[in-house]
């Protein structure tokens, strides 16, 4: 059994040996470049809070928040044939030769990216992924014809697609913000739902599943992320110490905070979220045999709305993603909230 096994990661790893649209570096047999995997354990699936998006529990949403830092979204009201098509039109788009991707999806409102979706910056290792990043604001102001010419119809699907996660985004902070008690004159800032940005993730069949991450240990940088996957699977979360496997549901969303969220904090009251609302740890594992497609949103605060809150010190979103930008170009890797934790000396 192990000997048939092995003779079908050989062949598959054959068949990718000849596939373009593959980085190069990923047909490498070395894989250099590429993050080393740790161990591979089995993780357990575990069984995240779910919440109804049309019958939204606030004590539900307060735990999930608190205690887990995601949860899964059903009755969103995104209709399943629009994800349906809308992955479809990724897959064909993301399956085209690496070098017509490179040359295809290079503007500043499409842009392709490899190894890592920090886009320019240069990583300390590459992970398994591929994909396409679109800032979400530009659909409806600066976008060139170069950027829509031949590609008419995945953009209208993610014209359509953007304003349900726009709505989700609106409506989940909304239920947060009255959990936390933020001041509604600033609470407005602190999501900016129709400027957030929308990464479509290509994780591609690897032999060597068990070697190389799909995506590294990290948190968002977001204030909440909302996550449509196929049916590979391969998320997973960090929670009591260890990893478990976040399996794929049909026609659900997986929501998880970001560090904007963690570091939120009310000014009436003195009810804050600081630490209490969790951003939530996550990667993403490779298949051996199937290659898997997400779709992301990423909800951020205005650029200089201030984020405040009794364990950090104060900072714009502008600020805490130019020190994340800085800290990748200095060490390869984000360090995140902990650059802004008072007292904190890293």
């Amino acid at each position: 059994m192990e000997s048939t096994m092995e003779e079908a990661d050989v062949e598959d790893e054959k068949a990718a040996a000849t596939d373009l649209s593959y980085p190069p570096v990923f047909l490498q047999p070395s894989g250099a470049g590429l993050l080393p995997a740790s161990p591979c354990t089995s993780a357990a699936v575990i069984d995240v809070p779910v919440l109804d998006l049309h019958r939204l529990d606030p004590v539900g949403l307060r735990g999930a928040c608190r205690d887990w830092g995601l949860f899964r979204l059903v009755h969103h009201g995104i209709p399943p044939p629009l994800s349906a098509a809308l992955q479809a039109q990724a897959r064909d788009l993301l399956s085209l030769p690496f070098d017509a991707k490179r040359a295809r999806f290079c503007f500043p409102g499409l842009a392709y990216f490899w190894g890592t979706p920090a886009l320019t910056l240069h990583v300390k290792d590459l992970n398994w992924l591929e994909g396409l990043h679109i800032p979400l604001g530009r659909l409806s102001s600066s976008s060139s014809a170069a950027e829509f010419d031949g590609l008419e119809t995945f953009w209208s699907l993610v014209d359509e697609y953007k304003q349900h996660l726009a709505r989700i985004a609106r409506t989940l902070f909304e239920a947060m913000a009255a959990d936390l008690k933020l001041d509604a004159g600033l609470s407005a800032s602190y999501l900016n739902e129709h400027d957030g940005t929308f990464r479509i993730y290509r994780y591609p069949k690897c032999a060597r599943a068990d070697d190389y991450f799909a995506m590294e240990a990290h948190t968002d940088s977001s204030v909440l992320s909302i996550v449509d996957q196929d049916d590979v699977g391969g998320l997973q979360v960090l929670r009591g110490g260890g990893w478990s496997c976040v399996e794929p549901i049909a026609d659900t969303l997986i929501v998880n905070l970001g560090d904007i969220m963690q570091a939120s904090i009310s000014f009436s009251e003195s009810a804050i979220s600081d630490d209490q609302y969790k951003s939530v740890e996550h990667r993403v594992r490779v298949n051996r045999s199937k290659e898997r497609i997400s779709l992301c949103y990423f909800g951020f605060p205005m650029e200089d709305g201030m984020i405040s809150s009794s364990r950090y010190r104060e900072f714009t979103y502008r600020e805490f993603k130019e020190q994340v930008q800085e800290d990748i170009k200095l060490s390869g890797a984000k360090v995140g909230l902990r650059r802004f934790r008072v007292n904190d000396e890293s």
